[in-house]
């Protein structure tokens, strides 16, 4: 296994995290059991969940499987999402944030978590009170490093520039969406973790299953969450998207390799990618994800293989300032 800094952190991570939003939901326990022991087996020490996950079961799972090996891996969850009826049972509030995280410790059966990460923005709450709320947990100890998931990257840099005014603990991980047809992190997102030396966590590398050809029009699906998830069906309603599939299906047929294998691969390659979050619903489903250790992608085929979907708009017009490469 191979591991990388997080960010600025000190601290070590594999280059692949598991994402537990399928505990109790989609993979039973029993079955979610295979997969955590199986990326225990192979050295992956990352273990993504967060409060809203299967109503919270995701983390009693979660914190049951932790529970002989707590101090040799790294957890997260998050704050934000709904998590019940009443009013006051979601966003980014001083008191939501310190309601949730006891329970979600409590879930998980630890102490602390290593990364607390706001699930989203908040645009009804300062983010001075979000900030402090969090800062506060650090001191405490019931959070080691604060994060953040679905925040634009002026928010992001907002809170940064608060953070170091105020002596909050800033943020040190950013967990954005990316994959092969959702590109725009590499507008704002990833400068701006690359300068700033945040952790990255990408989620959704496969695209909600699109990557996988099984939604392809030449293979009839009928049912799966592209088809009947409202959130995913929206996300990648865009036609240009299965355009993108298509070109990329032919691609890996003919470099004979499995795509969602080079999907996590693509994005784990990344230079500012610290680790992308990969998931399944069974360990027969998330084999080829954990093929991408096999992987070793230089600049070059990472390029090769980018060419296949429109890179997304710079973050300026001075196009004669844009470097190509991530890598230069």
């Amino acid at each position: 296994m191979e591991y990388k800094y997080l960010g600025k952190t000190g601290v070590k991570v594999s280059t692949l995290c598991f994402g537990t939003m399928s505990f109790g939901g989609d993979a039973d326990e029993k079955e979610s059991a295979k997969m955590f022991r199986r990326c225990r087996d192979l050295g992956i020490n990352f273990f993504d969940c967060a409060n809203v996950y299967a109503n919270g079961l995701s983390e009693e799972i979660l914190g049951r499987f932790i529970a002989d090996c707590r101090d040799e891996v790294l957890i997260t969850s998050k704050v934000y999402g709904p998590t019940g009826p009443g009013e006051n049972e979601r966003g980014s509030s001083r008191r939501n944030i310190v309601l949730a995280v006891e329970k979600s410790l409590k879930r998980l059966n630890t102490d602390r978590l290593d990364l607390y990460f706001f699930h989203g923005f908040d645009q009804n709450t300062s983010i001075e009170d979000s900030l402090k709320a969090m800062d506060d947990l650090v001191r405490q100890g019931k959070i080691l490093y604060p994060a953040v998931s679905n925040w634009a990257a002026w928010q992001i840099a907002k809170a940064l520039g608060i953070s170091s005014r105020d002596g909050f603990a800033r943020f040190e991980c950013v967990q954005p969406m990316y994959n092969l047809v959702k590109r725009q992190v590499e507008s704002e997102i990833l400068p701006l973790c690359q300068s700033e030396q945040l952790g990255v966590i990408p989620y959704s590398p496969l695209g909600g299953g699109l990557l996988t050809g099984k939604y392809s029009d030449k293979q009839k699906v009928s049912k799966g969450r592209l088809l009947e998830n409202e959130m995913y069906v929206h996300r990648y309603a865009e036609a240009n998207y299965h355009n993108v599939v298509e070109c990329y299906m032919d691609y890996c047929r003919r470099k004979n390799i499995n795509p969602v294998t080079l999907a996590v691969a693509w994005v784990r390659a990344h230079p500012a990618v610290t680790a992308p979050i990969i998931g399944a619903r069974s360990l027969e489903q998330l084999e080829p994800s954990l093929n991408a250790l096999e992987i070793k992608m230089d600049p070059s085929w990472w390029l090769e293989i980018s060419a296949l979907s429109p890179r997304p708009p710079i973050a300026t017009d001075r196009r004669e300032e844009f470097e190509e490469s991530p890598f230069a």
